[in-house]
């Protein structure tokens, strides 16, 4: 079959444990379902025994561990078998490095400067560590550079094979510059006594006849290499050799002749910690094994895509998913880049051919629009969710949840408070030298010209850091060019905010920072400004702000700020307190003008929690009085029966999150995964413990808390109390839930399914989400799936199922009214007129009515039971007009003339969809 256009996606993460041939098993079941496109996790060579494939270190290779190329072969022509399409997650942003296996990075280090793939990685050359030039750090110790030195943990060791001298820490693979094999050889056969045995001779010999021993060229290298593989007996004498370099043999006298061997190579090793202040090169985050590409360099650019042009080329690859948009130098450069590799490479067909989706991660901030990156069909996601979830959020709840978790925290700081408070403990800590490294380079700007010399670098910093904190969303997109309209109006406003809470006598230091980052520092054709610097600073400012805002909001005020945890989730807006379905009918019309290829998204790898849980959680809103007397009850009982918590705000993060994964008697296993999750939470928050200082005595007394609180024998009282309310909110999590799936196959945009959630999804954040799938049961249970609909029985998300069983091939049989149809608002009137959303999707004569409930808790006896339709009673939708006719089971099979009662629609379940054509 040939593969169609995009209206469904079905996330899958491959691992070790889910291959390329668990996938083929499961392709005839995302058929059945009504997927267009299986949306694959990174499956390109990562790091081994890697869980998610974003540390990637070869991208032209497929992930051995996930399958061999017959094995990708056999899934593709299995999705291609049922005109299924396949969209690969690729990573142009970074690298896995450390350890031995990315050939790039370890060339780097071997060479520095010289190698062909330094201008692979974003490394600072210019940026001198103390006493060195052309060296990159690598924080990979695990203690102090000398305490590593002095306990021996750093080994250097022969490759007889290879005929290469290599340094080893742990698992990291340090490789040693040619032109000091002389010296190294020349010891090890001193120290091992074999200067006059035959392979001692001879390997002296070897480095003293090496013409490039002084000043090797990297392609003389491999004569070397080989001339000492071919010594017979070699590998014994230098492993005996070598001890003269090992601290644990030799004490002191060794470790100073490893130490002066290591500081003559192109790296430094330090601690880990080090890298907060010095590191040169740009990382994913902070995370110091995921280094930056420079995929701005066309060579770059060209290497990493090899195989995905391949792929293109034979038919097998239908789409990218694009990861870390915001990471790149250049994100409109790269995407149209991308989109001409894709239009050169793609199999020329006959007539006009099937769109090739390119999506991507991108995180929009409060009433940010998608940049105009060339052939991006839209995001991947995360501005759906948010724009749904709000709808299930009930305004009424805020005053009173705002006013039970801070009685049950103490917190007194305003939302803008703290995430201001977040974003300067990110920039003081983890991307501390990012942030030094461009304070320097503005600085040297600075000094360009007499107007700014006299600003000085320590205000220079502080304003930098003022602007920094003031950012509303993740970049800028400014390029070469210059900044755009509406990126010139963000610099400006964001540079006064700043100037806002400047109280020094230098106010014009912010003109000159905003003149930098536009690139207007450049108008003037005769000025003395460095024009590569301003635009290096400018780009790498915005490299910069993304990580900073991610790192500050998604990964320390989600965990701080716990007022409603379903609001903290990638891309919302935790201080906006749900929406009205006016405000909704309004983002649907936008998206469907600005993004309509963009996905929907309920569930990713990325979320902070289930689908389903996320919903149970945000029904407290609707139950905000009953939750804040319980709160009031189960701190009361359990402090009683466990003790005072830790801390009052992880005790009020943990009964939301309980809320959302409650399941009754705790399931085995299921203590193990929440207490990994609230060590999580604890470490993310960076108040009590954190990732990089870890407070192990709190996070043992919080884990004992936690477990005390799951045990049922020691919390029996809390568990009876703690149920009536749970069971409420999963029985308004489920309404919502339903409603949710219905919206999201039917809003503009395209459904994205993650593994294993067309059934409840109950998962906290990852690594729990990645958690094993059981397809049998849920292939076991699709045909079952759509009679759901008719019965009131949750019953595992079996209802959530069968709507989708419904619509998602509704879908791919009515594409261009999906892809097209204009979002038109139906308004409801009587009662309950604000608990309905009701709208159609109009595409010439084709026509989809979609009307669903939400906010029910006034119908269902505040979460104790299912609605009726005697609930609905005096709610009505005006005249829908004739030749309709339902796509769910369980709804009415024809309508009345006239205006339509919700009681008719609503038999069952408060969802309904109507076909007409």
């Amino acid at each position: 079959m040939t593969v169609g256009p995009l209206t469904a996606t079905y996330r899958v993460q491959f691992s070790a444990a889910f291959t390329f041939r668990d996938c083929l098993a499961i392709v005839p079941y995302l058929a059945q379902l009504g997927i267009s496109h299986l949306y694959a996790s990174p499956f390109l060579k990562a790091r081994a025994g890697s869980t998610h494939g974003y540390d990637i270190v070869d991208h032209n290779q497929l992930n051995p561990e996930i399958g061999s190329n017959e094995d990708f072969e056999a899934l593709s022509d299995a999705l291609a078998v049922h005109g299924i399409g396949l969209i690969l997650d690729f990573v142009p942003n970074h690298m896995g490095v450390g350890q031995g296996d990315n050939a790039w990075w370890l060339d780097v280090l071997e060479w520095g400067p010289d190698s062909p793939h330094a201008a692979s990685f974003d490394i600072d050359w210019n940026v001198p560590l103390p006493g060195r030039q052309n060296t990159v750090l690598l924080p990979i110790l695990g203690d102090s550079y000398g305490a590593v030195l002095e306990a021996g943990d750093i080994q250097l060791r022969f490759d007889g094979e290879a005929g290469r001298i290599v340094g080893w820490y742990f698992d990291h693979c340090l490789p040693i510059r040619p032109n000091r094999y002389g010296e190294i050889v020349r010891r090890a056969v001193a120290h091992a006594g074999a200067g006059e045995t035959p392979p001692g001779r001879a390997l002296l010999d070897v480095v003293a006849a090496w013409p490039g021993a002084n000043a090797p060229r990297r392609d003389q290298a491999p004569t070397l290499h080989a001339a000492l593989a071919a010594v017979p007996g070699a590998a014994e004498v230098m492993t005996r050799g070598l001890a003269a370099y090992d601290a644990g043999q030799g004490g002191l006298e060794a470790a100073g002749i490893l130490h002066r061997l290591l500081e003559r190579q192109h790296y430094r090793l330090a601690s880990w910690r080090v890298a907060v202040s010095e590191i040169n090169y740009r990382r994913f985050f902070d995370v110091n094994d995921l280094a930056g590409l420079r995929v701005e360099d066309r060579r770059t650019f060209t290497a990493v895509h090899k195989l995905v042009a391949r792929l293109v080329a034979a038919g097998r690859l239908h789409g990218l998913r694009l990861d870390h948009i915001d990471g790149l130098f250049d994100p409109v450069q790269y995407c149209d880049r991308l989109a001409r590799l894709v239009r050169r490479a793609r199999p020329r067909a006959k007539g006009r051919p099937t769109p090739f989706p390119l999506l991507v991660e991108k995180i929009l901030g409060p009433g940010e629009a998608l940049p105009e990156l060339p052939g991006v069909t839209g995001e991947t996601g995360y501005a759906a969710l948010n724009m749904m979830l709000r709808l299930f959020v009930d305004p009424a709840g805020e005053a009173p949840l705002e006013a039970a978790w801070r009685t049950a925290t103490g917190e007194t700081a305003s939302y803008s408070r703290m995430l201001e408070a977040a974003k300067l403990r990110v920039l003081e800590t983890m991307l501390a030298s990012e942030f030094t490294v461009l304070a320097r380079a503005l600085h040297r700007i600075a000094q360009g010209h007499w107007r700014t010399r006299d600003f000085a670098f320590d205000r220079l910093a502080q304003a930098l850091r003022s602007v920094i904190v003031a950012f509303p969303v993740y970049r800028t997109y400014v390029d070469g060019d210059g900044a755009s309209p509406a990126d010139r109006e963000l610099i400006t406003r964001v540079t006064e905010a700043a100037r806002r809470t400047w109280f020094g006598p230098d106010g014009e230091i912010f003109d000159f920072i905003r003149d930098c980052m536009s690139l207007d520092l450049l108008a003037d054709p005769q000025t003395t400004y460095s024009a590569p610097r301003v635009r290096r600073f400018a780009m790498k400012l915005q490299q910069l702000t993304g990580p900073v805002m991610a790192k500050s909001l998604e990964d320390t005020l989600f965990y701080r700020h716990v007022r409603l945890l379903a609001l903290n989730e990638v891309g919302g807006e935790p201080e906006h307190f749900g929406t009205s379905v006016t405000a909704f009918h309004a983002e649907a019309e936008a998206r469907q003008a600005q993004m309509p290829g963009a996905l929907t998204a309920t569930a990713t790898h990325d979320t902070k929690r289930g689908e389903d849980a996320r919903l149970r959680i945000a029904a407290l809103s609707e139950l905000a009085p009953d939750w804040a007397r319980a709160v009031e009850d189960w701190r009361a009982l359990n402090r009683r029966a466990l003790g005072a918590p830790p801390s009052p705000t992880h005790e009020y993060l943990v009964y939301q999150a309980l809320v959302g994964a409650w399941e009754g008697v705790p399931a085995p296993g299921f203590a193990d995964r929440f207490a990994a999750y609230v060590q999580k939470a604890a470490r993310e928050g960076k108040v009590e413990t954190s990732w990089m200082h870890p407070d192990t005595a709190y996070e043992a007394a919080l884990d004992a808390w936690v477990r005390g609180l799951l045990d049922p024998g020691r919390s029996a009282e809390f568990h009876a109390a703690f149920q009536p309310l749970a069971e409420r909110a999963a029985r308004l999590g489920a309404l919502s839930g339903l409603s949710q799936t219905v919206l999201k196959c039917c809003i503009p945009g395209v459904p994205d399914i993650y593994q294993g959630t067309e059934l409840q999804d109950l998962s906290l954040v990852d690594p729990d989400n990645r958690r094993p799938v059981d397809y049998p049961r849920r292939s076991g249970a699709l045909p079952q799936a759509a009679d759901a609909l008719a019965q009131a029985d949750w019953a595992e998300g079996l209802p959530k199922l069968g709507v989708l069983a419904r619509l998602l091939p509704l879908r791919r049989r009515h594409p261009v009214l999906v892809a097209q149809g204009r979002h038109v608002p139906i308004v409801a009137s009587g009662r309950h007129a604000a608990r309905v959303v009701a709208f159609e999707r109009r595409h010439r004569d084709q026509r989809l009515v979609v009307v669903v409930g939400r906010l029910l808790a006034p119908l269902t006896d505040g979460g104790r039971r299912l609605p009726g339709p005697q609930d609905w009673a005096d709610t009505v939708l005006p005249d829908l007009g004739q030749g309709l006719r339902p796509v769910l089971d369980g709804a009415p099979k024809s309508l009345p003339r006239g205006s339509v009662r919700l009681a008719d629609l609503f038999p069952v379940w408060p969802v309904a969809v109507l076909l007409g054509a």
